[in-house]
């Protein structure tokens, strides 16, 4: 690895994305096609407006049966409070991340459009990589913990 990995660097970029103001079935209905856990919601000039997930799924589920379903437009379902990252952030700070909170994939922004997104697989994949082209293991992990104090990356 010719310095830490950054998310530009293995970041998906391939996505299945959804638009606010589709159907939220529809949506459900792309999740399940794709054997996806969530996907980004983007708007028609491809702003970030947040994720919509099987946990969302599960409050259309409930709504449904308690409130006669008030709305079957997406955004209604969205998780609009969602951690992003820049293409910048390095591997271990995207570790961390994961490993503090309930995420599963983390939308990579630039300047507020979807450029990408990583999910925890990504990060054992590039890691598993990485350890399994290391000649020395001990020192590659000395290598990683070394990234604590270099990590500048900002998140947002």
């Amino acid at each position: 690895m010719n310095g830490p990995a950054r998310a530009k660097d293995i970041m998906v970029t391939k996505l299945v994305t959804l638009r606010p103001e589709m159907d939220v079935f529809a949506a459900i209905n792309l999740l399940v096609k794709h054997e996806i856990s969530g996907a980004p919601v983007i708007d028609q000039n491809e702003n970030f407006i947040g994720i919509f997930s099987e946990k969302c799924s599960m409050n259309v589920l409930i709504k449904s049966v308690y409130d006669q379903l008030p709305s079957t437009q997406l955004f209604a379902y969205v998780e609009t409070e969602v951690r992003t990252i820049v293409e910048e952030t390095d591997l271990l700070t995207i570790a961390q991340i994961f490993s503090t909170t309930t995420y599963r994939r983390l939308p990579v922004l630039r300047e507020g459009k979807l450029v990408g997104q990583i999910s925890r697989r990504d990060v054992l994949r590039e890691s598993n990589k990485h350890f399994q082209t290391s000649p020395d293991r001990d020192s590659a992990l000395l290598y990683l913990s070394s990234l604590v104090e270099r990590s500048e990356a900002p998140i947002v």
